[in-house]
């Protein structure tokens, strides 16, 4: 597959990767042949059917084309619905600023960002495309490629949501990325402060004071603050 670019003309040689959308086949009680996210090998092509190899089972099915999609540059999705996306994006792969860009179904020849948060999962950006072929999601900050786009949000949100951190992660393309852990501070009730063996304060001895005056002066509440 070959990209050209407005003049001078340059070639750029494109890698397109098969990805499934659907856990197959999708009867209950039955073992997957092939995985939600996960690379495919294509085998064969017959109209509107493929059989595919599944880099997870290492087995093979014959498929409706429909059950996948074409992505090129590692983010840029074709054949897949808003749907589609943010099932593949809530995965637990996916981090905070995980994204793809796929066509809108809506309106032809403009395209949709969708970058993934916790608090509300996935969020969804139109990218507009002028008559001279830039790109832009404000009128203020256009790109000639949705190359740079990608580039230029993955250093600053410039009013996004967040930061574009990594495309949305492919089974059997990518190396898993490790999900953090929460950390819980444990609880100290001030009341119970004292110096260690050694002599030393947990904390400060004017801090101390300031603590101890406090307490003193509400007597009789039960305080204890996480710290």
């Amino acid at each position: 597959y070959v990209r050209s670019t407005n003049a001078p003309f340059t070639l750029e040689l494109l890698t397109v990767v098969i990805v499934s959308l659907h856990d197959y086949p999708m009867f209950e009680d039955t073992e997957p042949i092939m995985f939600a996210g996960e690379r495919l090998l294509v085998v064969s092509e017959d109209g509107d059917f493929i059989t595919v190899r599944s880099s997870t089972t290492g087995r093979e099915s014959y498929i409706p084309t429909n059950y996948t999609a074409k992505v090129t540059h590692r983010w840029l999705y074709t054949g897949i619905s808003r749907y589609k996306a943010e099932e593949l994006l809530q995965k637990p792969n996916n981090q905070n600023g995980s994204f793809l860009i796929r066509e809108s179904e809506t309106n032809r020849g403009e395209s949709r960002r969708t970058n993934s948060l916790q608090v509300n999962p996935v969020k969804h950006y139109r990218i507009y495309r002028l008559q001279n072929s830039w790109y832009y999601i404000s009128p203020g900050l256009t790109f000639p490629s949705l190359h740079c786009l990608v580039e230029h949000y993955s250093e600053f949100p410039n009013g996004l949501c967040c930061q574009l951190t990594a495309p949305c992660f492919i089974q059997g393309l990518d190396t898993p990325r490790p999900v953090p852990n929460t950390i819980r501070r444990p609880t100290i009730n001030w009341k119970d402060i004292s110096r260690t063996e050694s002599g030393h304060s947990l904390v400060s001895e004017g801090l101390r004071e300031a603590i101890s005056s406090y307490l003193q002066m509400t007597e009789g509440d039960d305080h204890s603050w996480d710290t």
